[in-house]
């Protein structure tokens, strides 16, 4: 079966995309004294040109210039400015393809840029491994190790690879956050989450799909099945602190994967990944209920005060009441 892939063609696409502004381009590709001493040690114009266009391609995106690739328009414009030679030197450069090896293996040498090997795929699962443990998304782990290989000089290996070392990544993370939040649970622990999925009295719902209901309206029945809901939640008596075992972001999304899910589907998770989703769902539902509880009070308070409305029209219809005075004095006075 083939593996899931963990990015978008749209973002497969931007991991290796050009500079698209002249300040983005000026920043990549300006040489420095150095460089374009080296450069200049080729003989005539399309050597020189060829060896620094390869140059630039393997600082940024990071790749290998392909054989029948035509470079970037404006890079090698930019590139052939700085070197005060014709953009058209490329086309003869272009031919020689036993010249462009030759180049290749000496900007390796002389820059000290590395092919990408076993070993720098071990250490990028390993540091994207760390990475994973907060974040599971493709494109921000992709990023980080091509960000990673540039900075180390090495040579970007085909987007594959890269996703592959991604999609590793995530699955390792994945079982030691599963373990984290299942391995601290007792056998009682685990009794009462395994009850969840099963059906209340009525048996027309699941106590987990019970759990998950939010009040309709807000009255004093509402209120009390939410404090129950609460109760419930509160009876699981889960291990002090379990919800700081495992990043927030990972956590959350747990929850979020668990609640989609119906009941059967959860049952069929093996047993760490079971439990370590229903641990997550107990940890959001309960905060998500006692909210609830709170903007249930707050509702059912407001809807008490707020004053009964009187149509105008009603009003202007009553006869006017005449003032009538409220203390002896008053009355005495306008006797006199």
């Amino acid at each position: 079966m083939p593996r899931r892939s963990i990015l978008s063609a749209a973002e497969r696409e931007s991991l290796l995309a050009l500079p698209d502004t002249k300040d983005e381009l000026i920043r990549h590709y300006t040489f420095s004294e150095t460089d374009l001493s080296i450069i200049r040690q080729r003989r005539g114009p399309a050597n020189r040109l060829g060896f620094a266009v390869q140059l630039c391609y393997l600082r940024f995106p990071g790749v290998i210039l392909g054989v029948d690739e035509p470079p970037f328009p404006p890079l090698l414009k930019l590139v052939a400015d700085q070197l005060k030679v014709s953009v058209e030197s490329w086309d003869e450069y272009g031919q020689r393809e036993q010249t462009r090896r030759e180049h290749l293996v000496e900007l390796q040498t002389v820059f000290g840029f590395q092919p990408f090997t076993m070993g720098h795929y071990r250490q990028a699962v390993q540091l994207l491994t760390e990475m994973a443990l907060q974040t599971d998304k493709g494109i921000v782990l992709a990023s980080t190790l091509i960000e990673h290989l540039r900075q180390q000089s090495v040579i970007l290996p085909a987007l594959n690879a890269v996703e592959r070392a991604s999609a590793e990544a995530i699955t390792r993370a994945n079982r030691r956050i599963y373990d984290a939040l299942a391995e601290p649970l007792s056998d009682a622990h685990r009794r009462r989450l395994d009850d969840l999925l099963k059906r209340r009295d009525n048996g027309k719902t699941t106590w987990l799909a019970w759990l998950r209901q939010s009040p309709v309206k807000p009255n004093s029945r509402h209120m009390l099945e939410h404090i129950e809901r609460l109760k419930a939640w509160q009876a699981l008596d889960l291990p002090s602190g379990i919800e700081r075992s495992v990043h927030q972001n990972r956590l959350l999304k747990i929850a979020r994967e668990g609640g989609q899910m119906t009941p059967a589907d959860l049952a069929k998770f093996e047993a760490q990944r079971r439990y370590a989703t229903l641990v997550a769902l107990a940890i959001e539902g309960m905060a998500t209920v006692t909210d609830e509880i709170i903007d249930l009070h707050d509702r059912i308070l407001a809807s008490c005060s707020t004053p009964p409305r009187t149509s105008i029209s009603s009003n202007s219809r009553r006869p006017a009441r005449r003032s009538t005075p409220r203390c002896g004095c008053s009355a005495a006075s306008a006797r006199r």
